[in-house]
């Protein structure tokens, strides 16, 4: 029996309760829940980028005193918590969750209700640490929580720290796991591992550093969590605790950490590139294994950020070679994207700009840290602003130029209608121009000296003018977001409806409708090559073929390639609704236990700081969570 002569059990139609907000909040659609991980990280964007805007006016002149010392101390350790854990992290999971599924052939992810539990946790780790504002208590002992400085006699907000990430750790854990079971068993047929989109291949590799990388946090963070809330001594030099032994944890975690970061960007420039210099991806397997390479080797580098802490020359001159080593994968995808551009016909829109946009930035925030994994030159740096400056073009010029490629990309796949491109390039324009002015003067600053994490300096440092211009192009680079935000709003009211295949691509998300039906697919598709919809848009052209299409001869035309008999289509008693309606296809209820076992937990471990009462609340409504999800029915019954 085919797949699609299967007879799926008919779904009732929703209750009219399930509409509106209560159709989000129980919803276990991944698409739902890719938009709602979407719009939340991009929140946490904005707080992230204000709170970086305070420090950098605070910066802008010397002995400034626009904000005290210990509100700075808070700004910059909110805001580097923030766009870590809050932003680039969860936005990739939004990636994640609209994609994957598409990408493979899939109706939905493997674990829905885990899906949904894993945003609302999520969502509550990041209120309950933004909650620390309410209470005078932000954390303020770095992102990095450093000990003894985490300690609770010289940082009084810190407990939020080690809380909120703890629960935050559990969303990013719960989500892995669901991707590796769905990239692993939901593939459509014929799509084996080696045809897979690259950004399906990241989405597995960053999935397996997320369940490996974070229980080590995990435990780290609770060791904390316990010096401060029961008087254990992890991290007390005075009773026989090892302020290192949180740094080999933290940074065990955090470099890793580094490429569950930059890896889904990866994935996205590798998607967009191929797309619009009508060209397949260069050398598709040495982009795979690279990425592997890079995932495996990033086990063995975490000591470069330890280099002044007196570890000895033989650790030092491990950590500094192995640290030049992962350069070569980097190294070998970045030609793999030049090479991909080398004689396409390249179409310079807003993603097309962005994914340049991120080679570009990348490599300037690599060769910065080759010259971290050179020992006196680390010494030289360690502390200064030419750091801030390094991982700034890894994860904003890398990561988050990425991620806004991605967006315009995906936009019409995800909503119908197109962004508009004069606005769009316009914002990639002021992002560029703004966040180079903003971060390459820190390269100079740090190498003259000027400490990271200072409250002020003085006029005589000479530094003033180069924290003038950074402060100036932190704003250009607000003013670029802003013009996002605008497009945003000017498109969805103008509301160029896109179609189901605006960009002539190649993976197989873009066969089906824009936005997408509830059930994705009507029939799971057979997959024959990689890139395969363009093998069936164009059947005479093969792979050698299409790395030479020129997109000036419009080969579009008269192309044998029929949209109506590849497009996902129902029977006609059997039209779908995209509210969810009558469609004949098995689709998993709608469920409110993930919710509730969500708020559990983050009341429960909320509790901890104030009040066991609290803590009493949390457990019970974990209870009614899990045995409520337990016994919950898997999907509609039938009529």
């Amino acid at each position: 029996m085919t797949t699609a002569s299967i007879n799926f059990p008919r779904v009732i139609p929703r209750p009219k309760s399930h509409s509106g907000i209560w159709s989000w909040i129980g919803t276990v659609d991944h698409k739902r829940i890719g938009t709602m991980y979407g719009i939340t990280a991009f929140f946490w964007f904005i707080v992230g980028g204000l709170e970086a805007l305070l420090i950098r006016t605070q910066l802008s002149r010397a002995e400034s005193d626009l904000v005290s010392p210990e509100l700075f101390n808070q700004l910059f350790t909110m805001h580097g918590t923030t766009m870590i854990f809050l932003v680039v992290m969860p936005m990739a999971s939004a990636f994640f969750n609209w994609l994957v599924p598409l990408q493979i052939g899939a109706r939905d992810v493997a674990f829905p209700r885990l899906n949904a539990f894993s945003y609302w946790v999520f969502l509550f780790g990041g209120i309950l640490i933004n909650t620390s504002w309410l209470f005078g208590l932000a954390p303020d002992g770095g992102w990095f929580g450093y000990a003894p400085l985490s300690q609770a006699e010289f940082s009084a907000g810190m407990t939020f720290w080690s809380v909120g990430l703890n629960v935050l750790g559990i969303a990013s854990i719960a989500a892995a796991l669901n991707f590796v079971v769905t990239i692993l068993n939901m593939r459509a047929p014929g799509l084996t591992m080696f045809k897979l989109p690259v950004f399906t291949w990241n989405t597995l590799i960053t999935s397996v550093l997320i369940l490996v990388a974070m229980p080590v946090i995990a435990v780290a963070l609770t060791q904390v969590m316990f010096d401060r809330l029961f008087g254990t001594n992890f991290y007390v030099p005075a009773a026989g605790g090892d302020p290192v032994l949180w740094q080999h944890m933290f940074w065990l975690f955090g470099h890793p950490e580094v490429y569950i970061l930059i890896v889904p960007a990866f994935g996205i420039v590798s998607e967009v590139l191929p797309t619009f210099s009508r060209k397949p991806l260069f050398g598709y397997p040495f982009v795979i294994f690279a990425t592997i390479a890079i995932a495996f080797q990033g086990w063995f580098v975490w000591s470069h950020h330890m280099f002044t802490v007196g570890l000895g020359p033989v650790v030092n001159s491990f950590f500094g070679i192995s640290t030049m080593a992962i350069a070569v994968p980097t190294g070998v995808k970045i030609f793999n994207w030049l090479g991909t551009m080398w004689g396409g016909s390249l179409r310079l829109n807003t993603a097309m700009l962005f994914s340049i946009g991120f080679i570009a930035m990348f490599t300037i925030g690599g060769f910065s840290g080759v010259m971290h994994a050179v020992v006196p030159h680390n010494a030289q740096q360690q502390d200064t602003y030419f750091v801030v400056a390094h991982f700034h073009y890894v994860l904003f010029g890398g990561a988050v130029m990425a991620i806004f490629s991605g967006i315009y990309y995906w936009w019409p796949k995800m909503t119908g209608w197109l962004l508009n491109e004069k606005l769009g390039i316009t914002n990639f324009i002021l992002m560029m121009i703004g966040f180079n002015l903003t971060f390459f003067p820190m390269h100079w600053v740090g190498l003259d000296g000027m400490p990271r994490r200072i409250y002020t300096f003085a006029a005589e440092m000479g530094w003033e003018t180069s924290n003038m211009a950074i402060t100036i192009g932190s704003f250009i680079l607000a003013l670029g977001v802003l013009v996002f935000m605008i497009n945003v709003v000017v498109s969805r009211r103008n509301k160029a409806v896109a179609g189901n295949d605006p960009w002539d691509a190649r993976t197989i998300e873009w066969t089906i409708p824009s936005p997408p039906p509830p059930y994705n697919f009507a029939e799971i598709p057979v997959v024959e090559h990689r890139d395969d919809f363009w093998y069936k848009k164009y059947p005479h052209l093969h792979e050698e073929h299409l790395e030479a299409l020129d997109h000036e001869s419009n080969i579009t035309e008269g192309r044998e390639y029929d949209p109506e008999r590849h497009e996902a289509t129902v029977s006609k008693e059997d039209a779908p609704l995209h509210g969810g309606g009558s469609h004949g296809i098995h689709l998993p209820d709608m469920s409110y236990y993930p919710i509730i076992l969500a708020a559990g937990i983050a009341i429960a471990m909320g509790g901890l700081m104030f009040s066991y009462i609290v803590s009493v609340l949390g457990a019970v409504l974990i209870v009614w969570g899990l045995l409520g999800w337990s016994l919950e029915p898997a999907s509609e019954p039938d009529h």
